[in-house]
């Protein structure tokens, strides 16, 4: 094998399946060579991680291969979109570091589909059903037995005619009437047996007002918008794997009456995002919000994209993330440790170390010149040569971590214990000799020595000593709140674990979703410090706490109360925990 073909090799065995598909259909010359996507979310909710992984494959594919990545909004049910969710919606894509070539909206198209859908009716392929949902669906039959045909399947096509136009005029109410796509009862697959593509649907449109009463179903609607917008690869996850059949149905139809050449969306399936302690139903996710049980679709709890990014996830730890896990067509529960994984291999790089203390005692260096202050070098990020160093303020007077200290200590223990040195970050080697301790028996003050000849880059600070702990200034940091955010739910799989509380106790889902909540997760620490170096921090900045976490600050945070929020700790402590 020649030095090119290896190398050409080598890049078709990293392409994905889609991306497999894609240079196949380059090669074959279809839809002219072009390469155009779409990303079609429904605005009622905000976007969550398991979006992620499809915008990253819409909008790679097209960049990919020169193509374009078009956003369109499935607005095709108004009772439950809104214009907020709208704009939400296309900052996240941003924030995730995308631009779309065009927006467009289903609701673009409704005239188009209502034509299509009146040329159906004309040639005896839709028809107006009269039938209450439960009738038709029982109807429907069972993949081993075929449907049996409505009573109105063959009604006179003028009169259908007609009532279409009812149903849009306002006369009809809503579940009385539908329009059907007359197909096939005793096929195999479900979908064709006469599948609603028209419903009734009285509540204003965010966008069109009270223009529309009858609505295209997303079935009928989404293959026909794909083919109006020249769209040549359709993206979807597995569950829409039995629907291909009908989308292609759809649009050779749409096609026959267009008469054009075979310009076609192609539609492939890749599994969805799943992963373990999260929970990602949009309805579900309304109802944690409604009911107050987290603080907004951005609470750092939440699986958003904007829950993420308020707690402190870059975007390229996220795409880190999805490629990680691949796409396949195959359905797998991924570990929530292999996300927080990706997010501390992205933040090593690029967040600005800092020194915190989120459980304070008070350390007096006994014999260190009272009034004395010096400037400590501190790096920003010593995984970055570029990022620089900053000062810190040292005096007699500092705050450590209290878990840093232990008056009686295990021989192991390698922090601060009366008659042990420790170094102190970025500082001078102490002597730990003593503590004061309140009438309860808890700890106040801690007390040492420092040697003069120890600080850091002098000949004296060689000394190997296997301790080093942070600290900072009494005198010179800002106090601060701190944020520890961890995982909402406490069960492993909450969707199969709702489900089953469900059917035990006869509950609704906010009860079930009660008993699963993880009661620790956000833990609110008010008296902490932090260094003056953070006072000009602006929310989502990315930061280290040094021998704590990665965290940044919260859209909450005032220059008069700084707020920061957990990111994720330094090391997988919840694995080991929840063995």
């Amino acid at each position: 094998m020649t030095e090119m073909n290896a190398t050409e090799a080598t890049e078709k065995k990293s392409l994905n399946f889609i991306e497999q598909a894609v240079e196949n259909d380059l090669k074959e010359g279809k839809n002219g060579g072009r390469v155009q996507t779409r990303f079609p979310p429904e605005p009622n909710g905000y976007l969550h991680i398991g979006h992620a992984k499809a915008i990253c494959l819409d909008f790679g594919i097209a960049a990919r291969y020169g193509g374009v990545c078009n956003l369109r909004f499935d607005d095709t049910n108004p009772t439950k979109e809104d214009m907020e969710y709208v704009e939400a919606i296309k900052e996240d894509i941003q924030w995730l570091g995308f631009q779309w070539g065009n927006e467009y909206y289903a609701s673009d198209y409704f005239q188009q589909l209502w034509d299509f859908a009146i040329n159906l009716i004309k040639e005896g392929k839709a028809y107006i059903d009269e039938q209450t949902s439960e009738q038709i669906a029982e109807q429907k039959g069972t993949p081993t037995q075929p449907g049996t045909e409505s009573p109105y399947r063959n009604r006179p096509i003028e009169e259908s005619l007609d009532l279409f136009q009812r149903m849009n005029s306002g006369e009809i109410e809503e579940g009385k009437m539908v329009l059907r796509a007359k197909i096939d009862m005793a096929s195999p697959n479900m979908h064709f047996r006469d599948p609603i593509i028209y419903r009734v649907v009285k509540t204003p449109h965010h966008r069109t007002g009270d223009k529309w009463k009858a609505y295209p179903m997303y079935d009928f609607a989404h293959g026909q918008s794909d083919y109006f917008e020249g769209v040549t690869h359709s993206l979807c996850t597995l569950e829409f794997v039995p629907h291909r059949p009908l989308y292609d149905l759809f649009v050779d139809w749409v096609k026959e009456e267009k008469d054009l050449d075979d310009n076609r969306p192609r539609q492939y399936e890749f599994n969805k995002l799943n992963l373990n302690y999260t929970l990602m139903s949009k309805r579900n996710l309304l109802i944690l919000v409604k009911e107050g049980l987290v603080n907004g679709w951005d609470d750092p709890r939440m699986p958003t994209i904007c829950g993420f990014r308020r707690r402190g996830y870059s975007p390229e730890s996220i795409h880190k993330f999805v490629n990680k896990i691949g796409y396949t067509t195959y359905d797998a529960l991924n570990d929530f440790a292999l996300l927080e994984s990706a997010v501390r291999e992205d933040l090593n790089s690029r967040a600005t170390r800092v020194s915190a203390v989120i459980n304070p005692v008070k350390l007096i260096i006994t014999n260190y010149p009272e009034g004395q202050v010096e400037e400590m070098e501190a790096i920003n990020n010593p995984e970055d040569p570029t990022a620089g160093t900053h000062n810190i303020e040292f005096s007699r007077e500092l705050w450590i971590e209290r878990d840093d200290f232990m008056e009686d200590a295990p021989k192991k223990y390698f922090r601060m214990t009366p008659g042990q040195e420790v170094r102190l970050k970025s500082a001078y080697i102490v002597k730990c000799t003593g503590c004061k301790k309140d009438e309860e028996g808890n700890i106040t003050e801690v007390y040492c020595e420092y040697d003069p000849d120890s600080k850091t880059g002098m000949p004296g600070s060689n000394r190997k000593i296997k301790g080093t702990i942070h600290w900072v200034s009494c005198a010179h940091c800002l106090p601060a709140e701190v944020r520890l955010y961890d995982r909402l739910w406490k069960v492993e799989n909450p969707r199969d674990e709702m489900a089953a509380i469900r059917e035990a106790k006869n509950c609704d889902a906010l009860e079930a979703m009660k008993e699963m909540i993880n009661p620790d997760s956000l833990k609110v620490l008010s008296h902490c410090y932090v260094e003056k170096f953070l006072a000009e921090a602006k929310p989502l900045d990315y930061l280290q706490f040094q021998r704590i976490g990665y965290f940044n600050v919260d859209k909450d945070s005032t220059p008069d109360h700084l707020v920061f929020n957990r990111t994720v700790s330094l090391k997988d402590t919840w694995s080991k925990i929840n063995k």
